[in-house]
């Protein structure tokens, strides 16, 4: 019986690790102080070890031992010549720098995040999708209070437990991370806010959480342009109201340009001292009726220092920011973080770059192949089959070809008789 067409001499996790140079990492990893003290387990041992867990969705290090254990003759593929033991790898999560492999993350981004963006011409994407930025955080729970702070009160009963918020900026014609950001769940969402990161002419899609005047008054000088959800006790002075119906008489839209007043704590930079300090913003306030809300139709109020563009594209502007809490979704979803390999701030935050790694490396994998895969079923397909020695990409787009051609050899060999007399 043959090896099939889709055979390949190298397992599949290493056909993923091909997007990496293992020198840049481990000179990158020396430069940061990765290497000091290391016999074996390098960095890029250490990538592909987690990897591979985080892949394959282990819970635990004796989980992740156990099953390289296992697989110890691919082993050599990946580059690992030693056996990784408990010890070794909770040594390295603790030891070495988390941000080693944000750079590997950042590096990996850049490399690829032409092959990311859906600008092709035949695609039906705005012209300001190029443009948008979308920044949220999403909250990973932990066991502990003491390594971040939990947000909330005390209970009553058990102990507090602590997390993790990630607070992440994602382009609207992408949707991977572009810039990624570790905080206690405590730390208020606006901090992500930096209007000196953008550049004139940039769009923002943000939730409510990131309203703060002075800042939205800083973007409309540097001409960012910024589109979020109102929340319900802010005080404001209306200039002009204009409610627009429709054919039956009904409430369309309604627009009103409006001036935000507050008073707020500036420090001087060159004396130090804090100061009061008054923040004039101008902005319009776009009000429509969504209809596809959960339980029947809903107001919805959005907020920007957009004053000339229609209130449609303002509306599709934010309707976008969808986009971050369906990566959110998608990243829980399908590499749960809710057991870690370490108790340390730097082990937890290892593995939570992996993991952003590892969903940047299924979406490459995604956006080659033709064949439509939906990110759930491709990433069950690459865990099921991770340490197979076959071709993933011409796999996925025609995994039915084996048994085709075995199919058609079967129809066209001649049938086999009976011996006469038998």
């Amino acid at each position: 019986m043959g090896k099939g067409t889709h055979f390949l001499g190298q397992p599949i996790l290493n056909q993923l690790l091909n997007h990496f140079n293992k020198q840049k990492i481990l000179q990158t990893s020396r430069e940061m102080g990765g290497e000091r003290y290391v016999k074996t387990f390098n960095a890029w041992c250490h990538l592909a070890v987690m990897l591979y867990a985080v892949i394959m969705r282990f819970d635990s290090l004796r989980e992740i031992t156990s099953a390289t254990m296992m697989e110890w003759r691919k082993l050599g593929h990946l580059g690992i010549k030693d056996l990784p033991r408990r010890s070794t790898l909770s040594d390295a999560n603790a030891r070495r720098s988390h941000e080693i492999f944000g750079k590997i993350y950042q590096g990996l981004y850049q490399r690829h995040k032409d092959k990311l963006s859906s600008d092709s011409p035949l695609s039906k994407v705005p012209k300001w999708m190029k443009k948008l930025q979308i920044i949220d955080s999403t909250t990973i729970s932990l066991f502990s209070n003491l390594v971040f702070k939990g947000v909330g009160r005390n209970p009553k009963a058990g102990k507090k437990k602590g997390g993790v918020k990630v607070h992440t900026c994602i382009h609207g014609n992408e949707g991977v991370p572009c810039d990624v950001e570790f905080t206690s769940a405590a730390t208020h969402d606006h901090f992500m806010l930096c209007p000196g990161k953008l550049n004139k002419g940039d769009l923002l899609a943000i939730d409510r959480a990131y309203i703060d005047y002075a800042k939205f008054e800083e973007m409309t000088r540097r001409g960012v342009i910024y589109v979020t959800k109102m929340k319900q006790n802010l005080t404001y002075e209306v200039i002009s109201s204009t409610c627009y119906m429709n054919e039956n008489g009904q409430m369309q839209w309604k627009e009103e340009f409006v001036i935000f007043r507050k008073e707020v704590k500036s420090r001087d930079e060159e004396t130090g001292e804090v100061e009061k300090k008054a923040v004039e913003h101008h902005a319009r306030i776009i009000t429509y009726i969504d209809e596809r809300k959960r339980g029947g139709a809903k107001l919805v109020r959005l907020l920007t220092n957009d004053l000339e563009t229609e209130y449609g594209e303002i509306v599709a502007i934010y309707k976008a920011r969808w986009a971050i809490e369906s990566l959110f979704k998608q990243i829980k979803q399908n590499f749960p973080l809710r057991y870690f390999y370490g108790e340390s701030a730097n082990a937890i935050k290892i593995q939570i770059w992996v993991t952003l790694i590892a969903n940047l490396l299924i979406t490459l994998l995604q956006k080659g192949v033709s064949r439509s895969w939906s990110f759930s079923g491709l990433a069950t397909i690459v865990r099921i089959m991770l340490m197979y020695y076959i071709d993933v990409q011409g796999f996925l787009e025609h995994p039915e070809k084996d048994w085709e051609e075995a199919l058609a050899a079967l129809m066209e060999s001649p049938p086999k008789t009976e011996e006469a007399g038998k």
